[in-house]
């Protein structure tokens, strides 16, 4: 073949590649969005309190079980932090009848796997399993509720299993911040203690301790079963009666979770200096709202705009055009009782007073503009898309359910969730970050190289710096206690 024939062939071939090139340059518009029917809960409750919801979406023959208890973390007592996570994972390590192997086998064998833990307002035991298996599952899932056999021999395994995993988040600064910031924002509030617990407190939880813990909050009239997926609701309803409805609720009132405690009017920047820190752990905090205030979805918008994603603001001006940092990231907790709103990364040891600072700045400016229509729109469909992702699956529906449950919001809620989400304005946000967002009344840890607390020292004269060596997250000061001098043998 000549070379002018060779290139006639070549241009037919040419010709689309470069419109692929093109196309590939500029993507195409994104379509419509999609509407979105969320399922109808069905909602009942059992003689002995226990409310049950169900919700039926038949598209997969799968059904998700969480039974879900009212109590979590801020029921935890004020020297055992981490008491109801321990009594949570206990739950799925021995009852009456089985030992821990043989709950495992048990779910296994019906295809799924039984997940326990507790968070804050809330802890959970949760199994996913085919539809013909969905009353055995709950048979499962009520053992491990109603019968737990709390063995020393498990509580002794689940110990150093929390303490180790423990131990490797203290050696880490960027874990290391997030955890002290809590205690400077909320001091003696239940939102200052860990949840998971602390070195100290690990050890001092007891078999008693958490079969009190049990027997106070784990009651029908504290919890709600949740079914989501492939089950109609009257065959659930029937299930749940046969897998709970002895469960006696005791006549003893409810308990009231211990008081919240009043955080600190000004917190004072804390450095923690960590030995041979490669890098630095910064941490900020600030209460918030609850989950049922007026503004919640503002603020979930507000803060996808501040540090919810990649696309953020602390993202783009921390990463992309400072390179201060792999990633930074802002969250809003709305709970039940009150919020933490924390921004936390990781950057290097010589940047962290910079760091910051661009972080106070880019808070400041948050409350000082309204973000602009396109800005706004992309951060709104990422949050909307990340919630219809959850609606995909049995698992997401439970869980999307579950945490409207925690927080005493209505499960008919989810319907709403994605047209309130788009309602948000841009007024709606500035509103929000002027009412909640005051960069000054933020509780700031930075853990890394005691070089740091020289750089910090110019913009925040009352900064405390306690060597990682001395902290204690169960005190308020976050310094421990002294040893008391040995007597003298004379």
């Amino acid at each position: 073949m000549t070379a002018l024939a060779r290139a006639i062939v070549a241009v037919p071939l040419l010709v689309p590649a470069m419109l692929l090139a093109q196309s590939i340059d500029r993507p195409p518009p994104p379509g419509a969005p999609r509407p979105f029917a969320a399922p109808a809960p069905h909602v009942t409750t059992l003689d002995n309190g226990l409310r049950v919801i169900v919700a039926q979406r038949p598209t997969l023959p799968l059904v998700t079980i969480e039974l879900l208890v009212r109590a979590g973390a801020e029921t935890d007592p004020p020297d055992l932090a981490g008491l109801a996570d321990m009594t949570a994972t206990l739950l799925t390590r021995g009852t009456a009848t089985r030992t821990a192997p043989q709950i495992a086998d048990a779910a296994e064998a019906l295809g799924g796997e039984l997940a326990s833990g507790a968070g804050w307002d809330r802890s959970q035991v949760s199994l996913t399993v085919t539809r013909p298996h969905a009353a055995a599952a709950l048979a499962l899932v009520a053992d491990v509720v109603l019968h737990p056999r709390f063995a020393p021999r498990e509580l002794e395994r689940a110990r150093h299993q929390a303490q180790d995993h423990l131990a490797v988040t203290l050696g880490d600064p960027g874990s290391l911040a997030r955890l002290a910031v809590d205690r400077v924002a909320f001091g003696a509030g239940v939102f200052g203690h860990p949840a998971a617990g602390t070195p100290g407190s690990l050890t001092r939880i007891t078999r008693s301790a958490v079969r009190v813990q049990h027997q106070t909050w784990y009651r029908p009239d504290n919890a709600t079963l949740i079914l989501a997926g492939d089950i109609d609701p009257d065959a659930a309803h029937a299930l749940a009666v046969e897998a709970f409805g002895a469960w006696r609720r005791p006549p003893a009132p409810l308990p009231s979770p211990r008081a919240g405690g009043s955080p600190p009017g000004v917190p004072t920047p804390v450095v923690v200096t960590v030995a041979d820190a490669g890098q630095a752990g910064v941490a900020l905090a600030a209460p918030t709202i609850a989950r049922d205030a007026p503004d919640y979805y503002p603020g979930v918008i507000a803060n996808a705009v501040l540090g919810g994603g990649y696309s953020s603001r602390l993202n783009q001006e921390l990463r992309i055009r400072r390179g201060l940092t792999y990633g930074v990231g802002s969250s809003l907790e709305a709970r039940r009782h009150g919020g933490v709103w924390r921004i936390a990364a990781q950057t290097k040891n010589a940047s962290a007073a910079e760091f910051v600072q661009v972080t106070l700045d880019e808070v400041a400016r948050m409350r000082s503009d309204a973000p602009p229509g396109a800005e706004l729109e992309a951060r709104k469909m990422a949050v909307i898309g990340a919630l219809g992702r959850r609606f995909e699956t049995t698992a997401g529906l439970c869980g999307v359910i579950a945490g409207l449950d925690a927080n005493g919001i209505a499960a008919t809620e989810m319907a709403h969730m994605i047209t309130a989400l788009g309602a948000v304005t841009a007024d709606d946000v500035l509103a929000f970050a002027r009412a909640h967002w005051d960069p000054g009344a933020l509780a700031i840890v930075v853990a890394g190289d005691a070089a740091i607390a020289d750089a910090l020292r110019a913009p925040f004269p009352r900064l405390r710096v306690i060597a990682a060596s001395d902290l204690d997250l169960d005190r308020v000061d976050l310094t421990r206690r002294a040893r008391a001098a040995r007597p003298s043998s004379r």
